[in-house]
C-alpha cells in the first residue's frame, strides 16, 4: 500500500538528525503522498526551510506569528487537512511539549489542533533516551495512541554508542505505509477479530505472608499485555485481567486489576463466559498462606509457613469451556519443556499451550524477549528468540489459522 494522495504533516525539531528529514520528504513523495513541513526554530539551525520547500513543492511553516505563513498554511488548516502527523526527528524537548500540552510554536500548536494519527521518531543522545523523564513522557504519548517509531542503536553524533539514533527514513516511510494499509483494508481480513470477545490474563499474583511480606514470582506481565494489545489491533473487544505489574494499562482495553490468586480466580470466572478466546498468560501462585499474619511477623531464627493450594484457574476453565471457546494456556518450565507442555495440554483440556524455559536469561520472566514452543494437538511450532510483541503476533497468527478458531469467529 503506497501513500496515495495522503497528506502528511512532517514536524522537524532541532537535532543533528535533521539532515535525514529531507529523505523522509522524498520517500513520502515517491510513495505518492503529499508533505507539508513544519520546522521549529532550532531545526532551522541545521537545515534551511528552502530544502524542504524544494522537495515538498509546498511552503514550509516556521513561525506561529507570521501573517504570511498563517494566511497560506495556518496551523489549524494544516492540522485539519493532515491524514497523519509525523515528528521526525523528535527531540526530548518536543516530546515533552507534546506529552504535556505545551503549545508555544507552530509545530506544538499544530499537534494540539490535529486529530489525525500521530507518529513520533525520537532522536537524541543515549543518556537522554534512558532518562526516566523522557521515558515517562513517551509512556504518556503511548497511552494517547501516539505511535512511537523506536530509535536505532549505534554510534551517535556525539561519538558515543547507544540507543537514540533516529530510525532510517526508509523505515519511517514504511511505518506510514503499513499503517494506512491496515486502515484502508479494515475488512475481516485486516480485522479478523472484530466483534470477538477475548479475555487475557497477565502478570503475577501476590499471596500475603503478613502485613508487609508476600509470596510471588518474577512475572512482569509484558507477554500478557503484548497479547492484549495485538488482539485489540486485530479488532477484538479485549478484557485484560492483570496481577500487580509496573506496566501502564493499555489504551482502549478494559482492565481489571487483582492481587491474589483467589481474586484472579473470581475475576476470571465472572468474565470467562463472555469470551470466545481465553488466553491465560498470568503466572498465578500455586500456593497461598493458610492464615496470613495481619501484623508484621517479628524476626526469629526460623519461620514455618503453612501453605494451601490455590484454585487451578486454567484447569477449571478447561472443565467449563464449551465448543465455542478457544482456550490458551502458558507453561513456564525449567526442564523437559515440551513433555510438560504436552501433558498440560491434555490434562487441562487446552486448545493451545505456549511453553518456554524460564532458566534462559533472554526469555521468559521480566525481560523484553521470549523464545517459546506452541504446542497443540497438531504438533509443535518452535519459535526463535524475538520480542514479546512479535511472539504475541505469532501466537495470534497460529490461533487464527486453526480450524476451531476460524469456526468460532466465523472467518472463512
Amino acid at each position: 500500500m503506497k501513500l496515495n494522495k495522503k497528506n502528511i504533516l512532517l514536524g522537524v525539531s532541532g537535532g543533528i538528525a535533521c539532515y535525514k528529514a529531507p529523505e523522509i520528504v522524498r520517500g513520502v513523495r515517491e510513495s505518492g503522498g503529499n508533505v507539508t513541513v513544519a520546522m521549529t526554530q532550532s531545526a532551522m539551525e541545521f537545515v534551511k526551510p528552502l530544502v524542504f520547500q524544494a522537495l515538498s513543492e509546498r511552503p514550509v511553516a516556521t513561525s506561529l506569528f507570521s501573517l504570511e505563513e498563517e494566511s497560506r498554511i495556518g496551523h489549524i488548516k494544516v492540522a485539519e487537512t493532515a491524514d497523519a502527523l509525523l515528528v521526525a526527528p523528535a527531540t526530548a524537548n518536543i516530546i515533552a511539549k507534546m506529552a504535556h500540552g505545551i503549545a508555544d510554536d507552530f509545530l506544538s500548536t499544530a499537534f494540539l489542533a490535529c486529530s489525525a494519527p500521530a507518529f513520533v521518531a525520537p532522536a537524541m543522545n543515549h543518556h537522554m533516551w534512558d532518562n526516566p523523564a523522557l521515558q515517562s513522557n513517551l509512556e504518556i504519548l503511548k497511552k494517547r495512541n501516539i505511535h512511537i517509531i523506536q530509535p536505532d542503536s549505534g554510534y551517535l553524533a556525539c561519538g558515543s554508542y547507544g540507543t537514540g539514533r533516529m530510525a532510517e527514513p526508509s523505515h519511517i516511510v514504511s511505518v506510514l505505509e503499513d499503517f494506512f494499509n491496515l486502515m484502508e483494508n479494515s475488512d475481516q481480513k485486516a480485522k479478523p477479530l472484530k466483534n470477538v470477545r477475548i479475555m487475557v490474563t497477565a502478570g503475577p499474583t501476590r499471596e500475603r505472608i503478613d502485613a508487609v511480606r508476600y509470596l510471588s514470582n518474577d512475572s512482569s506481565g509484558k507477554m500478557g499485555y503484548a497479547l492484549a494489545e495485538i488482539c485489540r489491533q486485530l479488532g477484538a473487544d479485549v478484557i485484560l485481567i492483570s496481577g500487580p505489574t509496573a506496566l501502564s494499562p493499555p489504551a482502549e482495553i478494559e482492565t481489571i486489576h487483582v492481587k491474589t490468586a483467589q481474586e484472579m480466580y473470581a475475576a476470571v470466572m465472572a468474565k470467562s463466559g463472555q469470551a470466545q478466546i481465553i488466553i491465560k498468560a498470568a503466572a498465578v501462585s500455586d500456593f497461598r498462606i493458610e492464615t496470613p499474619n495481619p501484623q508484621k511477623t517479628k524476626k526469629s531464627k526460623t519461620l514455618t509457613l503453612e501453605l494451601v493450594k490455590n484454585p487451578d484457574i486454567l484447569k477449571e476453565l478447561g472443565r467449563k469451556k464449551d465448543k465455542n471457546q478457544f482456550l490458551v494456556g502458558f507453561a513456564a518450565e525449567s526442564e523437559d519443556v515440551r513433555h510438560y507442555a504436552e501433558q498440560k495440554l491434555k490434562d487441562k483440556d487446552l486448545d493451545l499451550i505456549v511453553a518456554n524455559n524460564i532458566l534462559q536469561k533472554d526469555a521468559g520472566f521480566d525481560v523484553d524477549t521470549n523464545r517459546v514452543l506452541l504446542v497443540d494437538n497438531n504438533g509443535v511450532v518452535d519459535l526463535p528468540l524475538m520480542s514479546k510483541e512479535a511472539v504475541a503476533r505469532k501466537i495470534m497468527d497460529h490461533i487464527l489459522a486453526t480450524d476451531k478458531c476460524r469456526s468460532i469467529i466465523g472467518f472463512n
